[in-house]
Order: C-alpha cells, then structure tokens, then sequence
C-alpha cells in the first residue's frame, strides 16, 4: 500500500538575491546594537578601561563620543599617571607627546595624585621631566617616582635645575607619602624641604645612589618623619645616629630597610663598621623588620662587614665572595632569611653551609651561582633546612659528583627532603 503525502508541504529556498539582502539587513542590526551597546557602557565601566590605555590611546578613545569624551576628563582617571619621555633618536620605548603633556598639566595638575616619570638615558629626556615638575604647582602629590629606564640620567642634569623643580613638588604637595628618587641630585637643603613640608605623611623614601646626601641629611628625615616604614639607601649614609633615630619611642616600626653596598673604585672606598648595639637597638624597636643588603664589593673589601652578630634578613652578593665571608655570615647572621651568592672561589662551600643550615633558621631561600659544592655537602645542608627551603637554585655544573652521590642520586635525594621534585639549574634563575 502507498503511503500518501498530501500532508506534506514543498519546501522552497531564497533565491540568492533574498539571502543577500538578509544578510545585509543582519549585518547593519547588529552594527547598530554594537555601537549602542559601546556608546551605552556605564561611566565606571569606560573609566576602567581608560585607566589601563596609554596617553595616546586614551586621547584618541575619547573622541568616540560625548560619553566618553566626560570620561576622558573625569579627575578619577588622573590621580595616577605614568609620564614617559624617550628621545625617539635613541630609543624604541614609547614617548607621551609634549601637547597632551601641556594639556594634562593645564586641566588635570591639581587632579595628579600618583605619579612617576619614566625616562631613557638621554639628558634631554631628564631635562623634560625637571621641567614637567617645575609646573606642578597646584597638584596635592601622594606618590613620586623616578625612574630611569637605562643609565641614571637624572645625574646628568644640572643640580640647580633638578633640585629646583624637585622643591616646587615637595613645597606644593604637603601630602608625599612615597618618594623614589634613585640615582639623582637630591642634596641635603632639598631633604630639608621635603621634611618642612611632608613629616607628617612620608612613609617611604628609596634613595640610594644619591652622592650629594650627607649622613646628617638622611638622619634629618629620621628625626622629623616618625611615620618612616620603609627606606632604601646607600651604605654610606647608615650610621649608628640614623639606627637609633629609627628606634625612638616616637618612630613606627620600621618594616623594610635596603642598604647597598657598592665600591665603583677598587681599593678606595672606606667602609664604616655599625656598632652591635645599634642594630640590637632597631630590632628590639622594630622586631620584624626587613633588612636587604646588596653587595657589589671586591674580596678585600669585606673586612668590615658581619665580624659581629648582625640582624639581617636578605643578603645578595653581585662579585665573588670569600670562604671566610660566608663563614662568617654563618656565625653572625641569625635572622638571615634569604641569600643569594654570585661566585666564589675554586674550593668547595661545604662546610659553609652547614654551618648557615645550622645557625641561620629562617633561611627559606638560597641561589648559588659560580660556587662549588660536593653533592654530599649539598644534600647534608638540604637535609638540615628540610621543607623549610622555599626557592633552592644552584647551578648543575658546580656540583661535584662523590663517592657517596652521582647526580641523579643527589637530585633524588633533595626532592626527599624538600617534599617536592627538584632539579639543578642549567643557568642561573635570579
């Protein structure tokens, strides 16, 4: 029997001109609803989009419409910003073009709250930025960083001008609570200002490299600005004075000190010794306190350092550093929490660092560069800092197989004691 199709209706398709026509017509609604959709997206919405554009991208954006162009001067989008000033002759990074410059600082100067200057290591770039400081009259700064991509240039700008636009900020702001000035031509009477005007609020000064800072001029921060957490200096300006104006009942507890050790001159730069009781002074004020100790020193140069019991935290050395020194550190260094050694000598560290296993209790990290070490004295100072050890690099081809481990077995062996796989570098990861 056939089964009937009178039930059935002819399916028929669009000629191509109709599908065409369709897909126009779909296209141009949804071109429609996109751009409603853009121009409809809540202000707080386009203001956190803007905040992660550069200058130029945010200038061109606001020129989409009206709505975006109110977002372009709301003052939430300028209370931080990043200028950056390259010379396009020398370098690739990306400059914020003079105009929008001028215009930032005409509509938006009193708005700037968190700002740094990026420059390369032309003068002219520096140069730019001491004049971009020298406008900042009406502004209420809380933050200012500058920071020089390559070399310092900001040393090779003259003093008067650098120290001059510097004053205009520190006198206008009265609100500082940040400052990194590394690598510049801050002097003692532009530190006075800065005090004079910001004591109440400074609560972070990073200015190491600075040759023209006395050790009276940074014991004057100390003395007036009680709310100091954090400071980074150069060796030179440490002195028994500062640690102890740092202790006062008066001063917060200090959370974070940087002290860079750097000799440029081999042979002829004089090293001071802290007395013991000035950092037991500062750690019985501030006792969690972090101190970082970077050295760029020669072998001979040492001799001042850690002969007695001293409360550092992190220790990084960027040149070879002797046996004895790092004895040393193994007896006096007690809080040592990390330690990162470039190169040593030819003889092997093993009794070194049993010794810092032994004595050093909170080292949770350890880099170890050109240093040689048997793989039994390395599992032994494993095995004795345990699962403590967060971060454990040492180079494969300073590791000495022995008669008690090949490589294998001692890589075997680490990972037991670490709870974890672990595996020499093939080159150095800090």
């Amino acid at each position: 029997m056939k089964r009937g199709r009178t039930g059935l209706k002819r399916q028929t398709f669009p000629s191509h001109e109709e599908r065409a026509k369709r897909q126009k017509c779909r296209a141009s609604s949804f071109s429609l609803a996109t751009s409603e959709d853009w121009g409809n997206l809540p202000p707080h919405i386009i203001l956190q989009i803007f905040q992660h554009l550069s200058l130029v991208d945010r200038a061109r954006a606001s020129s989409v419409c009206r709505g975006w162009n109110d977002v372009f001067h709301t003052p939430d989008l300028w209370r931080r910003f990043e200028f950056e000033l390259n010379q396009p002759a020398t370098s690739y990074l990306r400059s914020t073009h003079p105009d929008l410059i001028q215009q930032i600082i005409k509509r938006h100067a009193q708005h700037l709250q968190y700002v740094s200057f990026k420059v390369d290591s032309c003068t002219e770039s520096a140069e730019a930025a001491c004049d971009i400081l020298s406008q900042l009259v009406n502004c209420t700064i809380k933050t200012l960083g500058l920071i020089s991509t390559a070399r310092p240039s900001f040393m090779d700008v003259s003093q008067a001008h650098f120290v001059s636009a510097l004053t205009v900020v520190f006198v206008n702001s009265k609100s500082l609570s940040s400052i990194k000035i590394d690598d510049t031509p801050v002097d003692d009477p532009s530190l006075k200002v800065l005090v004079a005007n910001n004591s109440d609020t400074l609560k972070l000064l990073k200015m190491s490299s600075c040759p023209h800072v006395s050790p009276a001029g940074i014991l004057c921060v100390a003395d007036q600005c009680h709310g100091l957490r954090e400071l980074a200096l150069n060796y030179h300006l440490l002195s028994d004075e500062l640690l102890l104006a740092l202790s006062s009942e008066k001063h917060v507890h200090l959370e974070h000190l940087r002290i860079d050790v750097v000799s440029e001159n081999r042979g002829q730069t004089h090293f001071h010794t802290i007395k013991r009781s000035s950092w037991e002074a500062l750690v019985r004020h501030s006792p969690k306190v972090n101190i970082v100790m970077y050295f760029f020193l020669y072998e001979e140069e040492f001799e001042p350092f850690f002969c007695e019991e001293t409360p550092v935290t992190h220790l990084y050395f960027g040149r070879a550093v002797s046996k004895e020194m790092l004895g040393r550190i193994g007896l006096n260094c007690p809080r040592l929490v990390e330690l990162v050694v470039c190169a040593n000598g030819l003889e092997p560290l093993d009794e070194e660092l049993i010794q810092i296993a032994e004595r050093c209790k909170c080292l949770t990290a350890i880099g170890l560069g050109e240093c040689e070490v048997t793989c039994s004295g390395f599992v032994e100072f494993v095995k004795m800092c345990g699962g403590r050890l967060t971060q454990l690099s040492i180079m494969e081809e300073v590791l000495i197989p022995d008669s008690s481990y090949n490589m294998e077995q001692m890589h075997t062996e680490v990972s037991k004691h670490l709870g974890r796989i672990w595996f020499p570098d093939m080159m150095p990861t800090w």
